[in-house]
């Protein structure tokens, strides 16, 4: 049939009116369509979102009734929908004073000026919209909410949704949506508050519990995160994301053997997921089992050689047993498919340490703090680095510029102190070892090949002794 050709799912009327402007379309001969008739074949497409149909029905109401408000309105409505938001705003200056109430104008205004940035005057607008739809402001607010969500200007959208909440107390999908919008701005507390409030009226929404694990997971309340994820998995099954996000957190609590049968379980839902494959791996390593680790590894990289995550893995795990040279091609090949990882240069460089490549291990380390200046563990190679190679006075003012960054790190203030100790500056060295035995000085042992005894003043001596 015609119609099912067309997948129309309007009421008869609307059907017929927009598969009698498709035959003129196709015929090429002209028709008469009034007015309302124009509107809602626009309005139509443009809730199906073909917009190259809507500009082209536009089009013609507009050659049509060219002095109509209501078809000026929809051609406002088709030029915001194809983002010509000062056009639109041009349509309804002219407009507005013509009808000066008009509820739609209103809301295509406040539409425009939205997308334009200006949220003071879109307020304006949509307050005018809901004075003029008092009747119906429960239709002009959901209006509203969608337009700025579609902008993605949540923090905007929650006084308005407070206003439906009230207006709609029965109705709690407005409850999730503000939980939801609460989240994308970053207030966790009230997020949770609301889909609390919401669950204690739709308990069997796995959606919510799925989303109420994602906040709680955030805000680092991890048992609560596994909870909400286990309740969402008990009402469906089938919500691997719930699935892959609970072996997340047990995985990052190292509970291994737990969150290795979450991710199998995972990937045997989800046999194409780069990440559940590579998670996979990095947790049969973590339990020793490199064997099975190394074979997901290679899983995902032969399903998408370019996806880095498994280079790295695969680097780590040999580097992790002491096997730089094998290490090294991988953990090359992810520094060249992410060349901004910290990350990877990193382990790149530990690799070639690793080797004695002094010389690449240096790159990599400089590369590392150049992209995070941050990466505390590469000052200190950096410097002990320098330090072994007996560049004591050179490796100074790169270790004190590291703890300008930095701060005073204890593994780094060893290395430092016993720089100046080699350049036999004393009393620097005994203020910065003073320091560093103040903030750890377990570690002493870890450093103590660096600190000649032939060099010790008895002021060392004594603090060492300690």
């Amino acid at each position: 049939m015609e119609e099912d050709k067309y997948g129309f799912v309007q009421d008869g009327e609307t059907e017929e009116i927009v598969l009698r402007f498709e035959r003129m379309k196709r015929s090429n001969k002209s028709c008469y369509f009034d007015v309302i008739e124009l509107e809602a074949i626009i309005d139509y497409y443009l809730d199906s979102d073909n917009s190259a149909k809507a500009f082209e029905a536009m089009s013609f109401a507009c050659e049509l009734h060219p002095h109509s408000v209501p078809i000026q309105v929809r051609k406002a409505r088709v030029l915001l929908d194809k983002g010509r938001a000062m056009d639109a705003l041009s349509i309804c200056k002219k407009i507005e004073n013509i009808e000066p109430g008009n509820y739609e104008i209103a809301i295509c205004k406040g539409t425009a000026l939205a997308m334009l940035g200006d949220l003071t005057g879109a307020r304006k607008m949509f307050d005018v919209a809901i004075d003029s739809e008092e009747e119906e402001v429960e239709n002009t607010l959901f209006n509203i909410i969608s337009i700025l969500q579609n902008l993605n200007y949540y923090e905007h959208i929650i006084p308005y949704l407070l206003r439906l909440n009230e207006l709609e107390p029965d109705f709690h999908a407005h409850l999730y949506d503000l939980a939801f919008a609460y989240d994308k701005i970053n207030d966790y507390e009230n997020s949770v508050f609301y889909y609390r409030k919401y669950l204690d009226e739709e308990p069997n929404s796995d959606s919510a519990w799925y989303n109420l694990g994602i906040i709680y997971n955030k805000t680092s309340r991890y048992d609560e995160a596994v909870d909400a994820y286990d309740y969402a998995l008990a009402i469906n099954p089938e919500n691997t994301f719930a699935l892959f996000n609970k072996a997340n957190i047990l995985s990052n609590q190292e509970r291994y053997a737990e969150a290795l049968e979450l991710y199998t379980e995972f990937v045997t839902e989800e046999p194409d997921s780069l990440e559940g494959l590579t998670y996979l791996a990095e947790c049969y390593d973590k339990t020793g089992n490199e064997e099975m680790a190394r074979k997901y590894y290679m899983a995902a990289i032969d399903m998408t050689p370019e996806f880095s995550d498994p280079w790295y893995g695969l680097g780590l795990l040999y580097l992790n047993r002491n096997k730089a040279a094998e290490s090294i091609p991988y953990l090359k090949r992810a520094v060249e498919l992410d060349e901004e990882n910290p990350d990877c240069w990193f382990s790149l460089g530990k690799a070639y340490a690793g080797v004695k490549n002094i010389k690449s291990a240096l790159k990599c380390f400089k590369k590392t703090i150049k992209i995070d200046p941050y990466f505390d563990d590469a000052w200190l190679e950096l410097g002990l680095i320098v330090a072994i190679l007996g560049s004591f006075k050179s490796a100074i003012p790169l270790l004190e510029d590291a703890r300008k960054v930095i701060g005073d790190v204890p593994g780094l203030s060893y290395i430092l102190g016993s720089c100046y100790l080699q350049t036999k500056e004393y009393d620097e060295a005994l203020l910065t070892l003073s320091r560093a035995a103040d903030l750890d000085d377990k570690l002493f042992d870890e450093f103590s090949s660096i600190f000649p005894e032939k060099l010790m003043t008895p002021e060392l001596l004594e603090l060492f002794n300690k």
